[in-house]
């Protein structure tokens, strides 16, 4: 297929490379995933330096002024957001781990964009479903427990503008989406996921090869 010559795989030096050269040197940022590194295994959570340029981008490029996401941990991919919301937007964030978010609270802080967000401890499927359906967000962010990224999903679509931006990750789940071996809860959840994204009629979707993978799906 032409289709296979479309692609380049990367090496750790091309990789790099690719990092080096975007605006992926925020010095809070990269405090942020200094302190979380020191976490030890569990950093792995924690979205790529390029990831989070790419949602910052993607929340100025729409304009954005509300957005949500679900699963925070030390608080990476909500700092690219809210720098990149305007001085009134605003930030919804849920997650169950207070130890974690407590890390976030501080850099919010020390960015300045602590007035941007607000903090939701507690099952996310509540908090979102305790939000009025006339509750509008613009962009939103999934990366939490994978069994219910269809619930959040679902959740999330019907409050969210027209040509607003859904972002799901780890949707790619270390390759583990074509292990037919594989038959864990969390990639069947990872599989149906995609497999529902890719025919919903509702959004334009796309799926990208970005860290663990992303896919970006716009509501029509």
């Amino acid at each position: 297929m032409a289709t296979l010559n479309k692609f380049i795989k990367l090496t750790p030096e091309l990789y790099d490379y690719v990092v080096a050269h975007g605006h992926n040197r925020d010095p809070i940022r990269r405090e942020l995933s200094e302190e979380t590194a020191k976490l030890g295994p569990i950093s792995m959570m924690e979205i790529s330096s390029e990831q989070g340029t790419l949602m910052a981008i993607l929340t100025a490029s729409i304009g954005a002024k509300s957005a949500v996401e679900v699963g925070t941990f030390t608080g990476y991919s909500s700092l690219s957001v809210a720098q990149a919301l305007p001085a009134d937007g605003k930030l919804l964030c849920c997650d169950v781990n207070k130890e974690w978010t407590d890390i976030a609270r501080r850099y919010w802080e020390k960015a300045g964009l602590a007035h941007k967000v607000t903090l939701k401890l507690g099952p996310a499927l509540e908090t979102l479903r305790a939000l009025p359906e006339s509750n509008c967000f613009d962009i939103a962010f999934i990366d939490a427990d994978k069994s219910n990224y269809r619930n959040y999903y679902e959740e999330i679509l019907k409050r969210l503008r027209q040509n607003g931006l859904i972002l799901l990750d780890n949707v790619l789940w270390s390759g583990a989406v074509l292990d037919l071996n594989d038959k864990s809860e969390d990639t069947r959840a990872i599989r149906e996921v995609n497999d529902f994204v890719a025919q919903d009629d509702r959004v334009e979707a796309v799926m990208l090869p970005i860290a663990d993978g992303v896919t970006i799906a716009r509501k029509r």
